[in-house]
């Protein structure tokens, strides 16, 4: 199944629903716990009814809210923080039927991705991964070093990852993937805490 229609027709004053779809594919690996699929998820944006018409202006308005979450120190390496993020948002997350939830990061020596909520050692792997494509200590070419030997592959890999996602909302949650996670990545050998604002917009 495939999306149809997209927010963007609510400028266009569009009577018609819209739907958008989600279908839920296998898991391929058997080490994971299968889950019942679930029904397609349906976002869908109508007119009171065929018989009675909405009037001009009549569909939902647009809403926002905004939280800043502050996460502890963590160390070096990937992190799920999934649960920590749902904690902050979840009583403004469950007033949107349909939209946008966008999560920015204040710091240039860790990052934000969406990857594996399951098996933790793709975490470790993937942290292993980052060490060995971008080098570290004092073979390492980099001139950026009053920060410490591991500041100037932090903010690499800050931009490997990046700092921001959006994540749409769906009837009031993140509408991921069954074995998707939101990762916040730390870069550095001293953390310190991360500072993410999370923008929900939508209707």
């Amino acid at each position: 199944m495939q999306a149809a229609v997209t927010a963007p027709a609510l400028a266009l004053g569009l009577a018609q629903p819209i739907f958008l779809s989600h279908p839920l594919t296998a898991a391929s690996s058997s080490a994971r716990p299968r889950r019942a699929a679930r029904a397609a998820v349906r976002c869908e944006l109508a007119a009171a009814s065929a018989a009675a018409p909405a009037a001009p202006g009549a569909l939902s308005a647009p809403r926002w809210a905004q939280k800043t979450v502050v996460i502890p120190p963590q160390r070096r390496g990937c992190h799920i923080i999934t649960h920590k993020i749902m904690h902050a948002i979840r009583s403004d997350l469950s007033e949107f039927k349909c939209g946008l939830a966008h999560l920015f990061l204040h710091h240039t020596s860790a990052s934000l991705t969406l990857n594996e909520n399951y098996d933790p050692d793709v975490q470790t792997d993937t942290e292993t991964f980052l060490n060995r494509v971008v080098p570290e200590g004092p073979s390492a070419p980099w001139r950026h070093t009053i920060e410490g030997p591991d500041d100037m592959p932090a903010h690499i890999k800050s931009s490997m990852f990046g700092c921001a996602l959006t994540i749409p909302i769906t009837d009031g949650r993140l509408n991921m993937g069954t074995w998707q996670g939101i990762w916040l990545c730390e870069h550095r050998d001293d953390p310190t805490p991360r500072t993410i604002v999370i923008t929900l917009s939508g209707i």
